[in-house]
């Protein structure tokens, strides 16, 4: 990993550093979770430079890309750090920072919409309650589940579910084999992320989740954080034979694990027409939008 001058590898013993910074920021998205971070860094080869009310952002793999920085942006000084350069692009830039940076910079910046990784906003009532006409089909899932299966939903890192954090790892090792994650590069790189993120649960801190269990046996699991009045659903995994699965762990999440928030975040989806299918179907009640900036440079 070739990390520019003044950024460092994004370790764990960053975290409360990391999270100094982000939560100064005024509009903070799930891939700028340090949860989201650690679990992707080594695919992505990130790095992290903190300095003059900021932290900074960077990918070296497959390409080099500057993501949007966390901190105080109001606050910010934006003439004066280096990233704010003509041919820079800035990558995962939310709505807000937008038009921060349009604001200060002006006709130096231009935004292009990056619908892929805008992220789906839910809300927590309707997911834990499905109600009404347009839940209808999800709530008759749920329920065929229950009749199948029962509801034994046991919480994560919990003290009386002991062997949770060793299921969840057990099913999506079982997870990846029937996926073929071998010959698939993405779905390799979300495995490696589920296990550092998952395996390293005591280290950080606001994992929260849970895991469906039929007859002691695991058959789903989400594991996601709280984010100011939001959580985030970071990842999500079912044994697909099990009828109804999809949308009891979706449901049962919401109900059991996400209490206390308004709004459910269940990331994006990287424009992949069936993964945005899916997403649509549960009515999201709104987006944080994210675009790629493009720096030029000073007007004349």
């Amino acid at each position: 990993m070739n990390l520019p001058s003044g950024f460092v590898p994004v370790t764990l013993d960053l975290y409360d550093d990391y999270r100094r910074y982000f939560d100064l920021t005024s509009q903070p998205t799930a891939d700028l979770t340090f949860t989201n971070l650690w679990g992707w860094a080594e695919y992505f080869g990130l790095g992290l430079s903190f300095r003059d009310g900021l932290c900074w952002i960077c990918q070296t793999r497959p390409d080099f890309r500057y993501w949007a920085p966390v901190g105080d942006w109001q606050a910010a000084d934006w003439a004066a750090q280096p990233e704010i350069r003509a041919g820079v692009e800035l990558f995962r830039v939310p709505e807000q920072l937008v038009g921060v940076l349009s604001d200060r910079l002006g006709a130096r910046t231009r935004a292009v919409e990056d619908r892929g990784q805008w992220e789906y906003l839910y809300n927590r009532d309707e997911l834990a309650e499905l109600p009404g006409a347009k839940f209808h089909k999800k709530k008759t899932h749920v329920n065929g589940y229950r009749r199948r299966y029962g509801e034994d939903y046991r919480a994560l890192g919990d003290a009386s579910n002991p062997d949770g954090i060793e299921h969840v790892l057990r099913l999506q090792e079982e997870w990846c084999k029937w996926r073929d994650c071998e010959n698939s590069p993405s779905l390799q790189a979300e495995n490696d992320a589920i296990f550092r993120v998952v395996g390293n649960w005591n280290r950080l801190p606001g994992l929260v989740g849970g895991a469906l269990y039929v007859e002691d046996k695991i058959g789903a699991f989400a594991v996601g954080e709280k984010v100011g009045d939001m959580m985030v659903v970071h990842f999500e995994k079912v044994q697909a034979e099990l009828k109804g699965v999809y949308q009891a762990i979706n449901q049962a999440f919401a109900s059991r694990s996400a209490q206390g928030v308004s709004l459910i975040n269940r990331e994006q989806d990287m424009d992949e027409p069936g993964l945005r299918q899916a997403k649509e179907t549960y009515n999201p009640v709104g987006f944080l939008k994210k675009s790629r900036l493009v720096i030029a440079a000073d007007a004349e």
